[in-house]
């Protein structure tokens, strides 16, 4: 393997931790958005926008996930399927948490309601990134897969 294509093959594990920093802060923009004067107001663009982008980063990081990483790995390490199927899962609470804060942002809810919201993504976020990490990183040094980024972790 050529230094090129071993630095390519680490940047995996480098992608997924980069992203993960990225969802971490969009979800710090979004909870500061609650706590703006008038966010819990009807026209309260600036709370909808950081929200539902908040919203739209972590699903599309996951069905990235989900239609590229996943398979590649397991493809690699098939013995690793019990920890795919785990955080497949996560995958799916979260985008019913995520569902949750969107219809909440759509019907105008109040600041503690909508912190509620950020409460729970957060929860389930924060384990799941650090079982992700745990699980995956070794893994994704030496992963194989030539795909963009964007399209595989999402383009946040």
């Amino acid at each position: 393997m050529t230094d090129s294509e071993r630095t390519r093959v680490v940047a995996w594990s480098n992608e997924l931790r980069s992203t993960h920093t990225r969802l971490r802060e969009a979800l710090q923009v979004a909870r500061a958005a609650v706590h703006e004067p008038g966010a819990a107001a009807s026209t309260g663009r600036e709370l909808a926008l950081y929200c539902r982008g908040f919203c739209v980063a972590l699903g599309d990081h996951h069905r990235g996930e989900d239609r590229a990483l996943f398979p590649a790995i397991e493809a690699a390490h098939p013995e690793l399927a019990p920890v795919l199927r785990k955080l497949e899962q996560d995958h799916a609470m979260i985008d019913f948490l995520l569902t949750a804060l969107s219809a909440a942002v759509d019907e105008a809810a109040g600041p503690d309601e909508l912190e509620r919201h950020l409460d729970g993504i957060a929860a389930i976020m924060a384990s799941h990134f650090a079982y992700e990490e745990r699980q995956l990183l070794v893994v994704l040094d030496t992963l194989a897969l030539q795909e963009d980024p964007r399209l595989v972790l999402g383009g946040l």
